[in-house]
């Protein structure tokens, strides 16, 4: 994921009314039990790649078994489901259904807490006294590896699942409406997770879907597209003295790399997600420097933004590989499309938007601003893939500290974040 961008912001009407919640007093700002139940899940080691979601899932899973007695006897009526999207990496939902519903495990639910449970690599350049998997609580922060991205969105959106069980325990009934909590493998690869739920039916067109990535206290519902390109360009060796005798694959490939970046640097911007880019992150050609090179290989990251479309990114990377094919006869140009994800707009009259606005004045008293996010996420999927207008983001933390030594997020965030997400559900659930 990306830095965010901060270009657009919208502020909303506040409530003539608002009611009074137990996290709006200034002693309750701190949440012990979210910060404890991130430290917990901070020190399960769940890296993509690496130790895999495995270790992650079974404790998610067995708190939920344990939480959802808090429903006291309508307890079974609370479906979790596992769902194996990789061989041996699984997904999880936790599904509290509406009342008089006849197939409880139909559909997505009304309301879906969006979370993924695994993390990227440590990496190098932590301190001494910070180690990764072995929360350290400093200055209000917590540190270690995902408490950012996102083991603080998983512990709040967990904590709002529970609290959820907790009302339906109190009134002995099941909600107007449904909640699903979906913990998703592989976001921070190939998103492969969430495509999974989409199949499964867990996620699709229908219904509210809240991720909880780190936002900085903002509503996110804007994203670039993701494409992604491999070209091979394959020449003709020759010696290095007499080059005209082969076909120099790596000159055809710069040629067709000058060529990509104009015709991106060129595209109309877009007023809120700015303007599109491209990455060349990966190249390889060559193996001598006394041999015209007959192979070279590069990988391409294009971030597009409307309204640039994936027809127009093939359009740019054909023409460039044609013309670097006629600037160096012989070369020739395979290209593969790896990825496709298409740029996402939020809908400023957004139902859920709306719904966030006031549970946050209520739970917290402040309205989250909206912001686009430059990266992609799973709520991102839901949308692209399925066409569904009701996708955010919305989470503890900040993309700034995210995927870097020194991992951490603010225990007053996972405070506010559970407090909203939980108000958030209720107002959802039982109106």
């Amino acid at each position: 994921m990306a830095s965010l961008s901060t270009r657009c912001t919208a502020t909303w009407t506040r409530p003539r009314h608002r009611r009074r919640s137990r996290y709006m007093s200034n002693e309750c700002r701190n949440d012990d039990e979210a910060t404890g139940l991130t430290s917990r899940l901070v020190g399960i080691e769940s890296t993509d790649p690496g130790a895999f979601e495995g270790h992650i899932e079974d404790f998610v899973h067995t708190l939920l078994e344990e939480r959802r007695k808090r429903a006291g006897s309508l307890a079974e009526s609370v479906r979790i489901e596992e769902l194996e999207a990789l061989p041996g990496r699984r997904c999880l939902r936790a599904l509290i259904p509406a009342e008089g519903t006849s197939d409880a495990s139909a559909g997505p639910a009304d309301l879906t807490l969006l979370c993924h449970m695994d993390t990227v690599r440590v990496g190098a350049g932590w301190s001494e006294d910070t180690p990764a998997f072995s929360p350290v609580l400093r200055d209000g922060e917590l540190y270690g590896r995902g408490s950012c991205d996102m083991k603080g969105g998983l512990a709040c959106a967990l904590l709002a699942f529970s609290d959820a069980l907790d009302e339906i325990g109190r009134r002995g009934s099941l909600p107007g409406r449904s909640l699903a909590i979906v913990c998703t493998v592989d976001e921070e690869d190939e998103m492969r997770g969430s495509e999974a739920a989409i199949r499964a039916g867990w996620l699709g067109a229908t219904g509210w879907v809240l991720d909880t990535e780190p936002t900085d206290g903002r509503a996110r519902g804007s994203h670039k597209g993701r494409t992604w390109y491999v070209i091979d360009m394959h020449g003709v060796t020759a010696h290095a003295s007499t080059p005209w005798r082969g076909a120099d694959a790596i000159a055809a490939l710069a040629e067709a790399v000058c060529r990509i970046r104009g015709s991106v640097a060129a595209l109309p911007s877009h007023p809120e997600l700015g303007r599109s880019t491209v990455t060349f992150g990966q190249i390889k050609g060559g193996y001598s420097p006394y041999v015209v090179p007959d192979e070279c290989h590069v990988t391409i990251d294009m971030r597009l933004v409307p309204p640039t479309g994936s027809s127009d990114a093939e359009k740019i990377v054909r023409d460039a590989c044609s013309a670097a094919e006629a600037a160096v006869p012989g070369a020739h140009a395979d290209v593969r499309c790896t990825g496709d994800r298409p740029p996402i707009e939020l809908d400023p009259a957004s139902p859920l938007l709306a719904a966030l606005a006031r549970a946050s004045e209520e739970a917290w008293g402040e309205t989250p601003a909206t912001d686009v996010f430059t990266g992609y996420t799973d709520s991102a999927v839901v949308a692209g893939t399925c066409g569904n207008p009701t996708c955010l983001s919305y989470g503890p933390g900040s993309l700034e500290v995210a995927h870097k030594p020194n991992e951490h997020v603010p225990v007053a965030d996972l405070a506010r974040v559970r407090a909203v997400l939980s108000r958030l559900a209720a107002n959802t659930l039982w109106g």
